[in-house]
């Protein structure tokens, strides 16, 4: 019965150091993640307080809030390379002309 036990403790050893050195692994690849995620949510958040305009500023003179908010969705789009050039003047234009 000796014989038998010590290939058991043997594979549970090994396998045991794999799981250990396979989630010491997967911990730091989720920490790099999380590290590189916090970096990208500060530079987006300080990009928009650069671009947002100052609270006092009046909205243009015959644009409702609903306009306004497809135009910068459009805007969002064309910045993401989904809309083209073209593409978002006519759309632009739709919106501005039922306004």
């Amino acid at each position: 019965m000796l014989r038998r036990r010590r290939p058991l403790v043997r594979g549970a050893v090994v396998a045991g150091g794999a799981y250990a050195a396979g989630k010491h692994v997967a911990n730091k690849q989720a920490d790099q993640q999380a590290e590189a995620y916090a970096a990208g949510a500060e530079d987006a958040s300080a990009q928009a307080a650069q671009e947002a305009p100052p609270p006092d500023a009046a909205p243009a003179a015959g644009l409702s809030e609903a306009a306004m908010e497809q135009l910068k969705q459009l805007a969002q789009l064309k910045e993401q390379g989904i809309l083209t050039e073209e593409e978002f003047e006519a759309q632009k234009a739709k919106i501005l002309a039922g306004s």
